[in-house]
């Protein structure tokens, strides 16, 4: 059975090579992403909640790399992204985005008529939208106004067009977004111009210039809920609504600047074509031959996908608010944190590997926070994944950030106890791992420490701080944090060949069900069955803790092979057996087939997810799960060149087969390398580089520099 499901995978993949040329950004769907997951059998298990599964939770609107504004239709807040495509109404065109359930600053819509604060949402229609990389357009129904929206770095272009014979308005929701509102204001500048501010997750200032005389703004106010509503004078007529608006998370007066030195005399048109233009050259940097146009289009997607968060949060001036709320200047600009628990698998990498000035800053600005808050580098959710982060940008050559002040914050996150530090540090560095609570009948969503999970991250982010202390001539931190890099194996069961959790006398928790999903029990989001085999540091030593390879190559067949429980977890779709590539946990898991010489049942489950699992459902438009800010589509960009970032925090990848007979990849710094696949097999025989053979499964990022060609042979 089990080798029938291999070989079932195997012709999973077509390869069809000599498409046409085309403009880059003509391949990329920003509404890729934005559909959510209903039937069976793209779910994995009959769902019987209410409530939604969790998608992509990706935005549509425009926006140009990393900027600070996101643009994009919100159909109902609280919901990830804020835009869910079987959703029928808009509420409004929101300036910030992520897609983790926070921000969408200044929600704003063209509304005709009477509206009332409690009822102006618009129905539309998909047939009447349209996406692509920095632009974004939509007929609102309710009011007849076709919308159209581009952007800069720093702001936004709306244009509406109403039907002739109607006045028009534009509603602010300014008492709404993602998160709390704590303050806002809105008022009138002069004829042309309306300003304000709207502190909700950042205090973000705007300032508005229209091209028709505003005529008042006033606040309207059904039960609890505000709105301010902006009317023109004299505003009949087929003439677009066009409003220009910048952004500042300092000042108005930096968002008029923002927006004079970005936007102020520029057409719609040449806003649109510049972002398109931006777009194009960032695309260019990853040129593929050969490959179907499907796949085409679900790489550039990715491809762009990978790039719109972190976000930047400074000025043209350089000025910016910094963790302790005031304005500074320190000649870097200034981005939020990167999601670390999910990118630092891979978006971080390919984000150091192309944008190299971005990373360096990103760098920058979690040092500067650290340094600000409580003399830690700043996490995201779960782990300590900066280490990864800088360590593995570092070592591939970006040196232009104080490596010093990074390291110092580095290590106190590894060895310091505190609050804004690792959680349970103390109890992992006196025993090696974390203490699980023994209890039974944990429902999925409770809250515990996730101690498997956080101690065989520790373990990682423990060995990639000691590769930045190796650097820096640190024996004694290298020393202590290579012996902790080993913890990983403190939380090995062998009994039953899973990861398994601890109470605090050390013995085993013996509510212990390897199909059981949790949230934060023992795992973090996730099971046993995709909590295995995380040791990116060590796979020998990870493999060596079984009996033998026969023991690991049966582990892994049964992963992919033993059917999901019929579990309902928002979080987790996407199923092959028990691997769920809808949450990243268990991402790494495929590749441990290499080390049991095994690749090519690696490339079946590679080849099967990249087939299956990025244009799913009805539409063709849902992922297997949430994108978490570029990490499930950097996945598909490594995999579909033949890379991945397999222990991101060193200077190397381990080769797959590309889905693409050739690759030109252009580096940060200029540097061109080429991928070429030769043989349509999904078996590889040979790896070589500029003609000599590479020993092993990984090439290095020195030898990729060097501009050469590497070529994997397959049969």
């Amino acid at each position: 059975m089990k080798n029938s499901f291999f070989a079932g995978l195997l012709s999973l993949t077509i390869m069809i090579s000599c498409q046409p040329d085309k403009q880059l950004t003509n391949y990329v769907n920003p509404l890729l992403g934005t559909a959510t997951l209903w039937e069976t059998k793209d779910l994995g298990y009959e769902r019987h909640l209410k409530t939604r599964t969790w998608g992509a939770e990706v935005f549509p609107g425009s926006s140009v790399p990393n900027a600070m504004v996101q643009l994009s239709p919100v159909t109902q807040f609280r919901s990830g992204a804020g835009y869910q495509y079987e959703d029928t109404v808009i509420y409004g065109f929101s300036h910030t985005n992520k897609g983790h359930w926070n921000l969408l600053h200044l929600p704003v819509l063209p509304v005709t008529g009477n509206v009332s604060s409690g009822d102006y949402a618009s129905t539309y229609s998909h047939s009447n939208e349209s996406a692509r990389p920095g632009y974004y357009q939509v007929f609102l129904e309710r009011y007849g106004v076709n919308a159209e929206l581009t952007s800069t770095l720093r702001c936004a272009y709306h244009k509406y067009t109403f039907r002739p014979d109607d006045d028009k308005k534009v509603l602010v929701d300014i008492t709404r977004t993602n998160n709390g509102v704590r303050d806002w204001s809105i008022q009138k500048v002069d004829d042309y111009t309306f300003s304000g501010n709207q502190d909700a997750e950042g205090n973000i200032r705007f300032y508005a210039v229209s091209n028709y005389k505003i005529e008042d703004i006033r606040q309207l106010k059904d039960g609890e809920h505000e709105v301010s509503v902006v009317s023109f004078a004299d505003s009949k007529g087929s003439k677009p609504l066009e409003l220009k608006i910048g952004f500042s998370f300092v000042s108005i007066d930096n968002a008029k600047m923002n927006l004079e030195q970005e936007m102020k005399d520029k057409s719609f048109v040449q806003v649109r074509k510049e972002a398109d233009k931006t777009w194009e050259n960032l695309l260019s940097k990853i040129e593929v031959t050969g490959g179907t146009e499907r796949e085409k289009g679900i790489f550039y997607s990715c491809l762009y996908r990978s790039f719109l968060w972190p976000a930047l949060r400074s000025d043209v001036n350089g000025e910016y608010t910094d963790a302790k709320g005031n304005v500074v200047n320190n000649g870097f600009r200034y981005y939020t944190d990167p999601s670390f628990w999910d990118d630092y698998r891979n978006k971080l990498i390919l984000l150091g590997m192309i944008s190299p000035d971005v990373t360096t800053d990103v760098i920058k600005s979690i040092t500067d926070k650290g340094e600000k808050r409580n003399g830690y580098m700043p996490t995201f959710f779960h782990g300590d994944h900066a280490s990864v982060f800088v360590a593995g940008n570092y070592l591939r050559g970006l040196k232009d950030f104080d490596l010093n002040r990074a390291y110092k914050l580095l290590v106190n996150n590894a060895t310091v106890p505190g609050k804004g530090g690792r959680p349970y540090l103390d109890e992992y560095i006196e025993q090696g791992w974390i203490a699980e609570k023994d209890t039974t009948n944990v429902p999925t969503w409770d809250e515990y420490k996730a101690a498997v999970t956080k101690t065989v991250e520790y373990a990682y982010d423990d060995y990639a701080t000691a590769l930045l202390a190796k650097e820096l001539g640190d024996e004694s931190i290298y020393k202590t944090l290579m012996e902790r890099s080993g913890n990983y194996k403190n939380l090995f069961d062998p009994g039953t060949g899973f990861w398994r959790g601890k109470i605090a006398d050390g013995s085993w928790i013996k509510d212990f069900d390897p199909y059981y999903p949790y949230y934060a029990y023992m795992y973090r989001e996730a099971n046993a069955w995709q909590s295995l085999f995380f040791a990116p540091h060590d796979p020998e030593g990870m493999i060596a803790l079984y009996p033998g390879e026969k023991a690991v190559e049966q582990k892994l067949d049964s992963l992919f092979t033993e059917p999901w429980r019929n579990y309902e977890a928002h979080n987790m779709t996407g199923f092959i057996g028990n691997y769920c590539h809808g949450n990243q946990p268990d991402h790494s898991v495929p590749y441990t087939y290499y080390f049991i010489g095994k690749q090519e049942k690696a490339q079946c489950v590679l080849d099967s997810i990249m087939n299956h699992y990025y244009d799913m459902g009805k539409e063709k438009l849902a992922y297997s799960g949430m994108d978490d800010a570029g990490e499930m589509s950097a996945w598909y960009v490594f995999n579909a060149i033949g890379l991945y970032t397999y222990s991101p925090a060193d200077p190397e990848y381990i080769v797959t087969v590309p889905l693409f007979d050739q690759v030109k990849f252009t580096l940060g710094d200029n540097n061109q390398f080429a991928i070429v696949k030769n043989g349509n097999g999904r078996k590889i025989t040979d790896i070589s580089y500029d003609g000599q053979k590479i020993k092993g499964w990984f090439i290095s990022h020195d030898l990729l520099k060097q501009g050469k060609q590497l070529t994997i042979t397959t049969e």
